[in-house]
């Protein structure tokens, strides 16, 4: 009976198959990433090479496909976004991954994305950076706080105390933006924060009396290493959010000494008035004075001035 290695050599076309895979294994065998792999392992004789073929062949292609990179998200590799290497286990090769440059870079970000919460903030304002604030820097009084911001971070970053900013201004100025910079800086630096839209926020804080929420959220506010309200002063006031939910965050803040920023049209005086009044008309000076401390011992007003609206440009 014909055995099954002469009934293959038999087949139509085998000729051509065997030519193919002749000049296939040459292609491999004569890949430089593969010739240097075997120069540095001299004791894989050349029919044990004919053997590790496969391995040797996913190399060249992957090697390939690197070299010629047309990004993480169309990586064509058997593990997108890894770089396969030859490794001489024992008696055999091995194939093994490690994430390329792009997957770190990658990974990085997702990490980083993962430290900073937020709520009711524009995608673009999580993207800020240092760098693009400053090349927009032109007014001195922007510089300033950008400078402080930047030091924030570093201070905060390093493990050390530092004390919040408030940052007043007219709209458009970049308040909001810096808040996002400095949300990336402490992330690069392992920090977690929360950017709150503060308006937006507090009017989910009365739904979220009734769908279970209201605790979880107040204790993330409270113990988050980095707090950052953005328009504090826009909202609508009332007894229940200065003194229930403002109050008693700032208040647990101050305790613990967690640094807490804010941006806001208003300076601290108009501030102040904004908390003496309540939707009812009430008018409470007192409670107000005391919120505005919680504010002043837990941060250092930063005035951002400039005549152009850099949301423009943002």
């Amino acid at each position: 009976m014909e055995s099954i290695k002469e009934s293959v050599k038999n087949m139509p076309g085998f000729d051509k198959f065997q030519e193919r895979f002749e000049q296939m294994k040459q292609q491999v065998l004569t890949d430089p990433g593969v010739m240097r792999f075997l120069r540095e392992n001299p004791d894989i004789s050349d029919v044990h090479a004919e053997k590790l073929l496969s391995s040797f062949y996913t190399f060249k292609n992957e090697q390939h496909a690197c070299r010629n990179c047309p990004g993480l998200e169309n990586c064509p590799n058997l593990m997108q976004g890894y770089r396969s290497e030859l490794t001489k286990v024992r008696q055999t090769v091995e194939l093994r991954y490690k994430p390329c440059e792009l997957k770190v870079i990658d990974e990085q970000k997702k990490s980083m994305t993962s430290l900073i919460k937020s709520y009711f903030i524009p995608k673009e304002i999580l993207e800020a950076r240092f760098d693009r604030l400053y090349k927009h820097s032109i007014d001195e009084t922007r510089r300033n706080a950008i400078s402080k911001a930047y030091e924030f971070v570093q201070m905060t970053g390093s493990g050390h105390q530092a004390k919040g900013i408030y940052f007043y201004g007219k709209f458009g100025v970049g308040k909001t933006y810096l808040l996002g910079a400095i949300a990336n800086g402490l992330a690069e630096k392992g920090v977690h924060s929360l950017i709150i839209h503060t308006p937006e926020f507090l009017r989910e804080m009365k739904s979220s009396l009734s769908d279970g929420t209201f605790d979880s959220k107040m204790e993330l506010l409270k113990t988050v290493p980095v707090l950052m309200l953005d328009d504090l002063g826009a909202e609508n006031m009332t007894n229940w959010v200065r003194d229930e939910i403002i109050g008693v965050i700032l208040q647990y803040r101050m305790m613990e000494k967690l640094p807490t920023l804010y941006t806001s049209n208003c300076d601290y005086d108009m501030l102040q008035q904004h908390l003496s009044y309540s939707q009812k008309g009430g008018l409470d000076e007192l409670k107000a004075l005391r919120i505005m401390e919680r504010i002043k011992h837990l941060s250092s007003p930063i005035f951002m001035g400039g005549n152009k609206n850099f949301r423009e440009d943002y």
